[in-house]
């Protein structure tokens, strides 16, 4: 079994064959989604799939950095209405995103402790997006005196990077697609890193792993990190499946 523990299957992307895809990666051996929310807008669409297949998707709960803006008081507020209202896996996707657009980088900060502090309240844990950030984002962490369960969602950092996450306990990086690209240094960063601190995701439909590098990815492509990840570990895709499902679960609990 493997677990898609990061993919936005709401996305307009796959409006053409949502369904189909899906299907085609139960098929494959990925029995469970785990979907990250954006904002107040792609709640409606994960909560549809989520109705639609109640075995293998599993919705969660937060605000993305790139979308905190003015508004995002009111953007949290609509979160936090939702925690109260119903139960979901995780709080995500959270964070900070410094490459893009830093206008509004003390909202993102905002957004990002207050969201850690309901995880906290609800026991639950979270999806962390960081991009251009991590200092900043390892500062935020390094400030509670207890964090929840996490994982460090699209890891490319170095080694240093990834041994401070790990160090912060119960802490586990998401490897993609970006595990597959030839010129990334991922590859040999994860070379040094315990296959037991590992998930498995694939962002879709962003970050294809190669063959499908620049085309639109989806869940069935986790194979493709899978037999990277077997390749670089040097074991079987089984055992990648097994143990980074354990792993996912060891998170999320479900």
């Amino acid at each position: 079994m493997y677990i898609d523990t990061h993919t936005h299957l709401y996305a307009e992307e796959f409006n053409a064959d949502r369904s189909s895809l899906i299907k085609k990666a139960i098929d494959n051996g990925i029995k469970k989604f785990y979907l990250p929310n954006i904002d107040s807008e792609s709640i409606d669409g994960m909560l549809a799939l989520e109705e639609e297949f109640p075995e293998n998707i599993f919705p969660m709960m937060g605000l993305h950095p790139c979308h905190v803006n003015a508004t995002v008081q009111q953007e949290l507020n609509t979160v936090e209405e939702w925690l109260k209202k119903r139960k979901f896996v995780a709080i995500g996707e959270i964070g900070i995103d410094l490459y893009w657009d830093k206008t509004f980088f003390k909202e993102q900060q905002l957004a990002f402790k207050t969201q850690i502090q309901w995880a906290l309240a609800y026991n639950y844990p979270i999806i962390i997006h960081c991009r251009e950030a991590f200092d900043e984002i390892y500062d935020i962490l390094c400030s509670f005196e207890k964090l929840p369960k996490a994982i460090f969602h699209c890891f490319s950092g170095n080694l240093e990077q990834a041994n401070k996450i790990i160090a912060l306990g119960n802490f586990k990086l998401g490897v993609g697609g970006v595990l597959t690209f030839k010129n990334s240094g991922l590859d040999k960063v994860i070379e040094q890193v315990d296959i037991d601190h590992l998930v498995l995701e694939t962002d879709a439909p962003y970050l294809a792993p190669v063959p499908f590098r620049g085309k639109r990815n989806e869940p069935s492509y986790i194979l493709e990190v899978a037999k990277k990840l077997a390749e670089i570990k040097n074991c079987s895709i089984n055992e990648v499946g097994d143990i980074t499902s354990k792993n996912a679960e060891f998170i999320f609990g479900v």
